[in-house]
């Protein structure tokens, strides 16, 4: 298998480009406001008491996490391979800086069960077919109760070209990815974010409970 740490999608993050979306990437106030609407969906479908840590895989300069601060008080974790985005992240609050991680999907740096929640959004969709199902494993073994699925959605796996590059952005079925391959998770909710009605992309959210 790929070593997670070299591949192509990954130093792709870390460097210019990486660094280039940062800008690209920063929430205007009406954006923002549609992301609290839409974590405010998946929120009030949880079941039981709320999460009181979440951790973001793939989190960039928290716009997600910022979000969920206004619904929650919850401890905030973020993982994050580039380091400019991971600078913004705590000189903005979003994360104290020992919850910052350097790290990647396939290799979280947390314990089983680390936090009440994991989360993607738009993340799996840069992740390569080829890391995907380790990817998916460490947020499964890192969640203690609930996982979150923001991401594209295709029926069938399709690559997808990304800004002028090839093998940067997949789609496919991420819920049922998820729940073809962990047993234990039932689902909860999903919906569909609408882009001419939200302004956020189009994006399908999935919301799994980790059950015994």
């Amino acid at each position: 298998m790929t070593d997670p740490v070299k591949t192509a999608q990954l130093q792709f993050w870390r460097g210019n480009f990486g660094n280039d979306y940062i800008g690209r990437n920063s929430a205007s106030d009406e954006q923002l406001r549609a992301r609290v609407a839409l974590w405010a969906k998946i929120m009030d479908s949880l079941t039981g008491a709320p999460p009181s840590s979440i951790l973001e895989v793939g989190s960039n300069i928290g716009n997600n996490l910022r979000a969920l601060h206004t619904l929650t008080g919850a401890e905030m974790f973020a993982l994050e391979p580039n380091a400019e985005a991971r600078k913004v992240l705590v000189d903005d609050g979003v994360v104290p800086a020992k919850n910052a991680l350097d790290g990647l999907a396939a290799a979280i740096p947390l314990a089983d069960g680390a936090v009440d929640m994991a989360f993607t959004s738009g993340v799996l969709i840069h992740i390569h077919p080829d890391q995907l199902p380790a990817s998916i494993e460490e947020i499964h073994r890192v969640a203690r109760r609930y996982i979150v699925c923001i991401e594209y959605f295709s029926d069938k796996p399709e690559m997808i070209p990304y800004r002028g590059h090839d093998d940067r952005l997949f789609k496919r079925d991420f819920g049922g990815l998820y729940l073809d391959r962990f047993p234990d998770l039932q689902l909860l909710d999903y919906g569909f974010a609408w882009k001419r009605v939200t302004g956020l992309d189009n994006l399908t959210w999935w919301l799994f409970e980790k059950r015994p």
